[in-house]
């Protein structure tokens, strides 16, 4: 029976969550069939059945098979990006989406070309490392110079300026592991911004550790951006070369690295938005975002980042035409395109939708993997809290509670929420997403169709209780 299946799909989510790593101020209950069972009979009959469904769907994974093998890594601006935007319109429209359609942007392009480092002294031996996004190159023949190492990116801020002419500059600090992905937003600041702050004392090259969790050895990529300063190339080393750095350097000893990457600017290029909508049946001028971004580094077949939330999106969104039920609001499915290049398809969907974006009645994102959601969170604003608080029950089945704090709905909705567009987000857990982000690693095998299915079960469920309630996000 259809109520035997959800019960018993539902158990091993919750059981699998309640086995995964949290943080140390969070409780998770303890699971048992009978606990499961009670939330089960308490649900509402077409979430039920929403939930049920997309348990069985298996229209996330192949989304998402698709585009990392039909199309493979798709950096911002590259001819890959475009064939990606046309694979996504045909989809949408196989899929039996309305109103399909790219919104095109104009980027200034990058490439990767050849990378390579080495120890010259004091025990030569090669080191794994890439070009970060947007960086300059080294001159054709490298650069062999003497390392000046910083154990952070603040003792490298807080440096004296000058005093590191000639020197490529080196910056570890390790990233720690997180449900939240708390860690990135520290460790990241070296790879924004180490480029600028090593300029401003002269450096010629900055390595810095990757910003990642994993140990394995491949460097991890990411956008870059420099000030006022003079450009100076950027590169990332992977984390056992890194320990390798830490280690010599712990010993006391001088070191000198040579450096060649070849990246260049290309240029304006096109980028775009793909756009497709279930309309909605009584209040179309209503609109609720869920999006995605279609783009991803060049590195890897970009599954985790972000083919599993194209994949999600597209596939929660079908789940919910399949059910025969009609939303009473329109769901807008945003692709988003160049968002690891600095959001910029955000940033053009928020421009070319000013004028609707009062009509935008709620917007969220997937971008953080594939693996389970473990809880709803609000954006700003009582209206959204509350109504959100309001949905919570809905999603207990899933393992997924509600969480104070504020959100603002993923990276590519950070643009509408700051227009006031009310956002809402189902976080997922991260704990093991910067093992894999922005790295040669990043493939479609990392992928658990069952956590897959458990996210898609959230956002059909969450998008047909949007489109129903005569509620709102937003303040009045």
């Amino acid at each position: 029976m259809k109520f035997g299946i959800c019960v018993a799909s539902s158990f091993v989510l919750l059981t699998a969550l309640a086995c995964s790593k949290a943080p140390s101020t969070e409780t998770i209950e303890t699971v048992t069939p009978e606990s499961v069972e009670k939330i089960v009979e308490t649900i509402d009959p077409t979430v039920k059945k929403l939930i049920d469904a997309s348990l069985k769907s298996t229209h996330a994974y192949d989304i998402t098979e698709s585009l990392t093998t039909e199309i493979g890594p798709r950096l911002a601006g590259s001819e890959a990006e475009a064939r990606a935007r046309k694979w996504a319109e045909e989809k949408f429209l196989a899929l039996g989406f309305s109103n399909v359609k790219t919104e095109a942007f104009v980027i200034e392009g990058w490439e990767r070309g050849i990378e390579s480092a080495a120890i010259v002294s004091p025990y030569p031996q090669q080191l794994y490392v890439t070009s970060l996004g947007g960086s300059v190159a080294t001159p054709e023949a490298g650069i062999t110079a003497p390392v000046a190492f910083f154990e952070s990116f603040e003792a490298l801020k807080n440096a004296p300026e000058g005093g590191l002419d000639g020197k490529i500059v080196y910056i570890t600090g390790k990233m720690e592991k997180a449900i939240n992905g708390a860690g990135y937003g520290p460790a990241n600041m070296k790879r924004r911004s180490g480029a600028t702050e090593a300029a401003k004392r002269g450096a010629v090259a900055v390595l810095i550790r990757s910003v990642g969790t994993d140990s394995h050895r491949f460097p991890h990529t990411g956008q870059m951006r420099y000030g006022d300063e003079k450009k100076i190339p950027i590169g990332a080393v992977s984390a056992p070369d890194a320990d390798q750095l830490d280690r010599i350097f712990a010993s006391g000893k001088d070191v000198e690295i040579s450096l060649t990457m070849t990246p260049k600017a290309v240029g304006q290029q096109t980028s775009g938005n793909v756009v497709g909508e279930i309309v909605g049946s009584e209040k179309p001028e209503e609109i609720i975002v869920i999006g995605a971004h279609l783009d991803s580094w060049d590195l890897g077949t970009g599954a985790i980042d972000d083919g599993a939330g194209v994949g999600i999106v597209m596939g929660a969104a079908k789940v919910l035409m399949e059910s025969g039920l009609k939303p009473k609001r329109t769901i807008r499915v945003v692709l988003f395109g160049s968002e690891e290049v600095g959001l910029l398809g955000a940033r053009a969907y928020a421009e070319q939708h000013a004028n609707e974006l009062d009509q935008h009645f709620v917007a969220t994102e997937s971008d953080f993997g594939a693996e389970r959601v473990y809880s709803i969170q609000a954006g700003a604003g009582d209206a959204n809290i509350n109504l959100t608080k309001e949905m919570a029950p809905h999603f207990k089945s899933l393992g997924i509670e509600f969480v104070e704090g504020v959100t603002t709905g993923g990276p590519d909705i950070i643009p509408m929420a700051a227009a006031g567009v009310p956002a809402i987000r189902l976080n997922q857990d991260g704990t093991d997403y910067f093992d894999l982000h922005h790295t040669p690693d990043d493939t479609f095998d990392k992928i658990d169709p069952d956590a897959m299915a458990q996210n898609v079960a959230a956002y059909t469920i969450f998008i047909w209780l949007a489109s129903e309630t005569d509620k709102k996000f937003r303040e009045e």
